[in-house]
C-alpha cells in the first residue's frame, strides 16, 4: 500500500496510475504551487510535476501578497489544486479524481538526481523570501536517511525494528512545508510506507484518521499540535512512533506524550537551507545527532553542516554547541535572544515558562520594533480564559526576571498559528497592532506590573 483515503488502502499500482494521468493534463509551464490539501493529491501531483520536468515551489505563506511575488519571479508558473482558489490571476488546474477510472499498468518513473524537484522558501521575517533550489537525489536521500534513523528502512523493518513493515505515517502537518513533505510524504514514498491523506487538526480528527489505519500507525506532528492532544482527553490508538518538530520541546512535554500514548517521541531538527539536519529522542537530554553521512564543522564563529544529503555546504541558522562532528547541542535562534536593561533572554525560555503556568492554553512573548517615541517593552499574547491579568502576572513574577514581564498584555481567544503552529514575526505585528485597537482583549493590557 502506498496510501490511505480515509480507510482506503491505494496500492502503488493505482498511485503511479494517477501520477501519469494528472501529469498529461498539467500546462507547458515550468513552475507550479501545489496546494492540494488532500496528501495523497499533493503527492500525486509532486510526482506528475516531476515527470514533466516541472519544479514545485514550496512559499512560506498561501497569501496572495505571497503568490503575487512568486509570479513576478516565476512568470511560467500556475496552481494545482483540489479546491478552487483565489491566485491573483494565476491559472489554475483542479486536481481530478480517478473514482472509478481503472489503474493503467505502466513503469515507475525514474528522476535524474540532479533534477530540481522543489524550491524551498526562508520564511521571510527578515526581508524577502529566499528561495532554496533541492534537487531529487538531495531530497531522495534525505527522506532514506530519516527512514533509517527511525529504523523503517525496508531491510531494518524486515528484523522487526522499531519501525514497523506496514507503517503508515498520519500527519498534522501541512505537505507544503519541508518538514511536512519530508517527513509524510518522501519517507513513505521512498521507503515502502504508507501516508494517510488527511491533515487532521483538532484531537478529535487525529483519532479518527489514526483509527482509519490497521496498524503501524506514525503520528508526525509539530508541538501546538501535541500540546492540543495532551490538554486534550482524547484516547488515540497505539501508535508506534511520534516525530514531531518546528520548534524544539521540552523533556517534560516529551516525557508526558511518551507516557500518555505509549510510544518513543523524536524531534527531527532543520532549517530551510539544509533541511533535515538531525535527531533526538527528547527524553534523553539536548544532545541532537546528525542524519547519516551529515558532519558539523566549526568555521570561526560559525558552524557549518555538509554532506549527507545536503546539497552544498550551509552555516547554521541557530546558535549550537559542537560536542563532535555528529552532534550538538542547540541554544536557541540568533534572533531569539532578547537583551532588556542588560540582561539578557531568550524567548524559548521566556515562552516556555508562559506556556507552563496552569490555566495558559497557548501563549507567546513578542518585542515589537523599536521606536523613538517611547520605551520598547515585551508584549504577551496569552490563551487563558480562566486567569485574570492578577494571577498571570504573579505566576510569570515567580519564573523570570520582572524586567522581562510583559507591557502591555494581551488575553485573546486564539494566536495566528500558520499551518505548521508558527508565529511569524510579521503576523504578530499586525497581530499586535490589532490587538491594540480591540476593546475586547486591551481591556486587560494595563501597563502596571
Amino acid at each position: 500500500m502506498v496510501a490511505f483515503c480515509g480507510r482506503r488502502a491505494v496500492r502503488v499500482s493505482e498511485f503511479l496510475s494517477d501520477v501519469r494521468r494528472v501529469a498529461a493534463s498539467l500546462p507547458e509551464h515550468s513552475h507550479l504551487v501545489n496546494f492540494c490539501n488532500d496528501r495523497y493529491r499533493f503527492a500525486v501531483g509532486l510526482g506528475a510535476a516531476l515527470s514533466r520536468g516541472q519544479v514545485s515551489l514550496l512559499p512560506p505563506t498561501q497569501t496572495l501578497e505571497m503568490l503575487a511575488q512568486l509570479r513576478q519571479d516565476y512568470p511560467g508558473l500556475y496552481v494545482l489544486s483540489d479546491t478552487p482558489q483565489a491566485a491573483h490571476g494565476i491559472e489554475q488546474v483542479l486536481f481530478s479524481d480517478s473514482a472509478g477510472v481503472p489503474a493503467v499498468p505502466g513503469p515507475v518513473p525514474e528522476f535524474a538526481p540532479e533534477q530540481v524537484a522543489v524550491i524551498a522558501f526562508t520564511s521571510g521575517s527578515t526581508g524577502r523570501p529566499a528561495p532554496h533550489p533541492k534537487t531529487w537525489g538531495a531530497i531522495a536521500r534525505g527522506a532514506a536517511g530519516e527512514a533509517l534513523r527511525f529504523g523503517m528502512c525496508g531491510s531494518e523493518r524486515s528484523q522487526g525494528s522499531a519501525g514497523k513493515s506496514g507503517s503508515v505515517l498520519v500527519g498534522t502537518v501541512p505537505p507544503q512545508h519541508m518538514y511536512g513533505l519530508e517527513s509524510t510524504v518522501l519517507m513513505a514514498l521512498r521507503n515502502g510506507l504508507a501516508l494517510h491523506a488527511a491533515r487532521p487538526f483538532y484531537p478529535a480528527d487525529v483519532r479518527a484518521a489514526l483509527e482509519d489505519v490497521p496498524g503501524g500507525r506514525v503520528l508526525v506532528t509539530a508541538p501546538v499540535h501535541l500540546r492540543a492532544l495532551l490538554t486534550d482527553s482524547v484516547t488515540l490508538p497505539a501508535l508506534e512512533l511520534i516525530v514531531c518538530a518546528t520548534a524544539p520541546l521540552s523533556q517534560e512535554m516529551a516525557a508526558q506524550a511518551e507516557a500518555r500514548f505509549g510510544a518513543p517521541l523524536h524531534e527531527v531538527y532543520g532549517f530551510t537551507e539544509a533541511g533535515m539536519v538531525a535527531t533526538r529522542r527528547t527524553i534523553d537530554g539536548p544532545l541532537w545527532h546528525t542524519l547519516p553521512g551529515v558532519r558539523l564543522r566549526e568555521h570561526g564563529d560559525t558552524v557549518r553542516v555538509h554532506g549527507g544529503h545536503v546539497q552544498n555546504e550551509v552555516a547554521f541558522s541557530d546558535v549550537v554547541e559542537v560536542r563532535d562532528a555528529e552532534s550538538f547541542v542547540l541554544h536557541g535562534r540568533n534572533a531569539d535572544l532578547v537583551n532588556i536593561a542588560g540582561k539578557r533572554s531568550s524567548f524559548a525560555y521566556l515562552n516556555h515558562h508562559l506556556n507552563n503556568i496552569e490555566g495558559v492554553k497557548d501563549g507567546v512573548f513578542f518585542m515589537p520594533d523599536e521606536t523613538e517615541a517611547k520605551v520598547t517593552r515585551l508584549t504577551v499574547f496569552v490563551v487563558a480564559p480562566t486567569l485574570s491579568r492578577q494571577a498571570l502576572i504573579a505566576a510569570l513574577r515567580a519564573r523570570i526576571d520582572p524586567v522581562f514581564l510583559p507591557r502591555p498584555l494581551y488575553f485573546v481567544e486564539s494566536l495566528p498559528r500558520n499551518a505548521t503552529g508558527k508565529l511569524p514575526r510579521e503576523v504578530l505585528q499586525r497581530f499586535a497592532a490589532d490587538c491594540a485597537l480591540r476593546k475586547d482583549c486591551g481591556a486587560r493590557t494595563e501597563d502596571r506590573a
